[in-house]
């Protein structure tokens, strides 16, 4: 079973090696590793050059944001499973990915996700949250809820069913790709009860306040979009739960 990761990066020369090395040392040798850089303006692709043991594709042109990346890469993916995991981020083993293709093969199912230690950007040992998947099912997406991101992997067949990410959403196309495949398809999925991945803290997604209402309002818009009934106060009944796994 051939896995594609696709890494997203524009201007990530701090800190795509730790992404590219993580992945050179994983212990699954059918892996094909494709970067899509957005024409990045620092030593980005210096430092691809320098670790590129396991990249199979360089891409580097101007893009209109990270969805429109993970397109890019979608279309030039020939895995028969698909993963993100964008620059900064990091499997926690080397066994990572062989651990996610036996519960592919072993159940057959179409879809695996897990957990994500969200970390100090300055201090990888320091966890600041454990961003747990445990608790999602499709009708959980009404209330914000969705498998972690970096940790979903999916048979390439999906995408193919349900197309590619939304590039009107600047940063809930991930939850609303998530709609498609979950709430709306039937897609046979199992949650692996750990953490897989490390995730620096930051991001558009984990950046103050204004951040949480701009997901939240395009969250219920993308709910909208397919149907899916949900209300603001749903919605922000996740902030609790991210309280919880917070250290």
């Amino acid at each position: 079973m051939k896995v594609s990761i696709i890494t997203a990066v524009y201007n990530g020369g701090h800190s795509i090696a730790a992404t590219l090395k993580s992945i050179a040392q994983q212990d699954y040798y059918l892996i094909e590793h494709i970067i899509v850089d957005g024409a990045s303006t620092d030593d980005t692709l210096e430092v691809v050059s320098s670790n590129n043991e396991r990249v199979a594709l360089l891409i580097s042109e101007p893009d209109t944001g990270v969805y429109d990346a993970f397109n890019k890469g979608l279309r030039h993916a020939t895995g028969d499973v698909v993963a993100f995991l964008n620059a900064g981020d990091t499997y926690v083993s080397p066994n990572v990915v062989s651990k996610i293709v036996e519960e592919l093969s072993t159940h057959r199912t179409q879809a695996v996700f897990a957990d994500v230690l969200i970390v100090d950007e300055h201090d990888e040992t320091r966890i600041v949250r454990n961003y747990s998947s445990k608790g999602f099912s499709p009708r959980a997406m009404a209330y914000g809820l969705m498998p972690a991101h970096p940790t979903l992997f999916l048979r390439r067949e999906i995408y193919q069913l349900v197309g590619e990410y939304d590039t009107r959403f600047r940063i809930a196309g991930d939850f609303e790709l998530c709609l498609r495949i979950f709430a709306i398809g039937s897609t046979q999925y199992r949650y692996i009860p750990e953490a897989l991945v490390r995730m620096p803290q930051g991001g558009l997604s984990n950046s103050g306040w204004r951040s949480k209402w701009a997901i939240t309002r395009e969250m219920k818009s993308a709910c909208a979009l397919n149907g899916v009934p949900t209300n603001w106060i749903k919605l922000c009944m996740r902030f609790p739960l991210k309280i919880l796994e917070m250290n």
